[in-house]
């Protein structure tokens, strides 16, 4: 099995992971987002370690940081083959560790969407909770302003299909669903090189250097991108990353949909029929990141 963990940018590292999970009733989760897009619940490790942990779909398994394994653990962790109790919520479940260097602000790690195999994961953020489902409920299914889209799984991750506008082009590709990467949307230079999209059409909005999930620097330049359309909904002027030097993903051509966009919408990521279903929150029209720094500098 591959592994892949996804922060500002994808490493990847072999992993084998088991799970045992309970089929309890819904389980409700506190839920937190904090500046940087970064969503977390307070978990127990071990029985005995309280954690704030990165809800990350765009990684699998349970990847704690190396400050947090040093530091704030009450006993020594082994590394990828020993097997750990996890508590999130009201259930028990059993996972691998494995180590990064950095994970999303303010957090002690990440753990990924596979615990929730078979079950279907709710991320409401206008009620700031996290709910765990044995199916998606009716009132979803019934109500026309979720929009739905269709899972595609790769190793061990997942995406969907949104559609790029710009300059009266639009480009429908592959995102890998990330809510552990900070921002809007990474996009892939191969990918757009492959579909023509006109992205030396985009408004160039800044260059930087991020920092990569194992502590590496990554050039990226910030475009304003004319349009994002997700199922039924268009975002419009969205500032969207691109790498200069580095693909998303390596070895696979795909674009990364962030949380600053995914955060705009209360979603049902159905596990069990392979759907996502996403309707706009109280967040839908709030101000970019980028453009809150252009507005005050």
């Amino acid at each position: 099995m591959i592994k892949h963990t996804f922060s500002i940018i994808i490493t990847i590292v072999s992993t084998i992971s088991s799970f045992a999970q309970s089929n309890a009733a819904n389980d409700t989760i506190p839920l937190t987002i904090n500046e940087q897009n970064t969503i977390y619940v307070k978990s127990v490790f071990n029985k005995k370690d309280t954690l704030n942990l990165n809800f990350d779909t765009g990684t699998s398994d349970l990847v704690l940081t190396n400050n947090t394994l040093k530091n704030k653990l009450h006993s020594e962790t082994e590394l990828y083959h020993t097997s750990y109790d996890l508590k999130i919520g009201s259930r028990n479940y059993t996972t691998k560790v494995f180590d990064a260097e950095l994970s999303g602000h303010g957090t002690d790690g990440r753990f990924g969407w596979d615990f929730f195999k078979d079950q279907v994961v709710e991320i409401n953020y206008d009620k700031s909770i996290l709910v765990i489902h044995a199916q998606t409920p009716q009132y979803v299914l019934k109500d026309p302003a979720y929009t739905k889209l269709n899972i595609t799984y790769f190793a061990n991750v997942f995406s969907v299909e949104s559609t790029m506008i710009q300059n009266g082009v639009h480009s429908k590709n592959s995102f890998l669903f990330d809510t552990g990467y900070q921002r809007t949307a990474m996009l892939d230079h191969d990918l757009m090189k492959e579909s023509k999209f006109p992205s030396e059409k985009m408004e160039v909005i800044k260059k930087v250097i991020m920092k990569g999930a194992q502590g590496n620097e990554i050039p990226v330049i910030t475009s304003n991108l004319e349009g994002l359309k997700i199922g039924n909904y268009i975002l419009k002027n969205v500032p969207v990353q691109q790498l200069t030097s580095h693909k998303p993903l390596k070895n696979k051509n795909i674009h990364i949909l962030g949380n600053e966009v995914l955060k705009r919408f209360d979603t049902f990521l159905d596990f069990k029929n392979n759907v996502v279903y996403m309707k706009p929150n109280k967040l839908y029209d709030a101000e970019y990141i980028e453009k809150k720094k252009n507005i005050s500098g």
